[in-house]
């Protein structure tokens, strides 16, 4: 019975660790407020990379385009697509005086790599504030531009958005998606909120193109094919120089994967990608994914065997408590109520999937983002 009494204890070690996590890190973001701002209405540049994203952009740039807000262009990168992709920004173009159009011919040197089409057109741009999307994303309000725009201040020169995946009715992959982008955001808010940002998503983000410059670009992780987004935060933010921005009229919205086979891959290259991130973050990532795991793992073990059953029972009890009141505050600030039924069961099936990801990524690591 000793091996049972080690692995309880070691159960009431990882649930205290996971309160802490709930109850304190991501629990301070759930109670936290969106602070009010005034815009001066500054110039935006928004900037799209796009490879073989025809039909996307034919769909969501009338919905950039018409945006309320006073002065912006629109920089439309053709990152060597091999579909109609530059001839749908050329149409766009010649109605629209906002459109400005970056062509990237292949160059061996960065075959491949979306950091050299988007420093490109980083440079191109014509204003200091740069605000990112991708092709086959959708502003989910005309105020959009506003709301992102409105949380630079002069120490304030890195904003961090959240940008959702579509809904499809009756698909376990599609809750899989959401809930795993919902728990990704709150989990990138929440160590921004106590001053430890590490991470954005390039569908909705933000940043002055001074900080571009002063960080020499993506110059320290340009070997890395993805990272354009998360490792340039990871390399940039501070606690002084980071703000979130979670207004539901600052959302994008993006089409989901269709396939798991897709969304897996997609998921390989960012755990991969992670593994640059600044120490303390790395550390901070695998303790919270590692008490989840073990989480469920002890509580089955020790449940089969019935070993005070009830002592543990209640621990789990305390444990979901806990989770689901602060994810249920924080997924009413992002509008992902309607994952949190399912809750348990994704994150059940989330664990699994990350641990099966992770072995994959030992072996080998996918090298290109389209």
């Amino acid at each position: 019975m000793i091996i049972f009494e080690v692995l309880l204890y070691a159960f009431i070690v990882i649930v205290v660790v996971q309160l802490v996590f709930y109850g304190f890190i991501f629990g301070k973001f759930a109670a936290a407020k969106q602070r009010n701002v005034s815009n001066s209405h500054q110039p935006v540049s928004i900037i799209i990379c796009a490879k073989n994203e025809a039909k996307n952009l034919k769909k969501n740039l009338p919905l950039i385009l018409s945006q309320s807000y006073p002065t912006f262009e629109v920089v439309l990168i053709n990152d060597s697509s091999s579909d109609k992709t530059l001839k749908v920004m050329e149409t766009f173009k010649d109605d629209n005086e906002h459109i400005k159009i970056v062509n990237v011919q292949p160059l061996e040197k960065f075959w491949g790599n979306k950091k050299y089409a988007l420093t490109l057109g980083i440079k191109a741009a014509k204003y200091n504030t740069l605000l990112f999307t991708d092709a086959d994303c959708k502003p989910m309000s005309k105020h959009w531009i506003n709301e992102m725009s409105a949380r630079f201040d002069p120490e304030k020169t890195l904003v961090l958005g959240y940008g959702p995946y579509q809904k499809v009715k009756g698909s376990l992959l599609n809750l899989l998606i959401r809930f795993e982008t919902f728990m990704t955001a709150v989990q990138y808010f929440s160590y921004t909120n106590i001053g430890l940002p590490y991470m954005a998503v390039g569908r909705n983000l933000a940043y002055r193109k001074e900080l571009f410059f002063e960080a020499n670009g993506f110059m320290n992780h340009m070997n890395i094919k993805s990272g354009d987004d998360d490792l340039f935060v990871n390399q940039t933010a501070t606690p002084k120089n980071t703000v979130i921005c979670i207004s539901k009229n600052s959302f994008t919205e993006s089409i989901p994967k269709k396939t798991f086979k897709s969304w897996l891959l997609q998921k390989r290259r960012h755990i991969s990608t992670a593994s640059h991130y600044k120490l303390k973050h790395k550390i901070l990532l695998s303790l919270f994914y590692c008490s989840q795991f073990l989480f469920w793992a002890l509580a089955i073990i020790i449940i089969s065997f019935c070993y005070k059953w009830e002592l543990v029972l209640g621990l789990i009890f305390l444990r979901f408590i806990i989770q689901y009141t602060t994810l249920y505050f924080a997924s009413a600030k992002l509008d992902e109520k309607n994952l949190l039924i399912y809750a348990p069961i994704l994150e059940f099936l989330l664990v699994i999937l990350q641990f099966f990801i992770f072995m994959q990524n030992l072996s080998s690591k996918p090298k290109h983002w389209k």
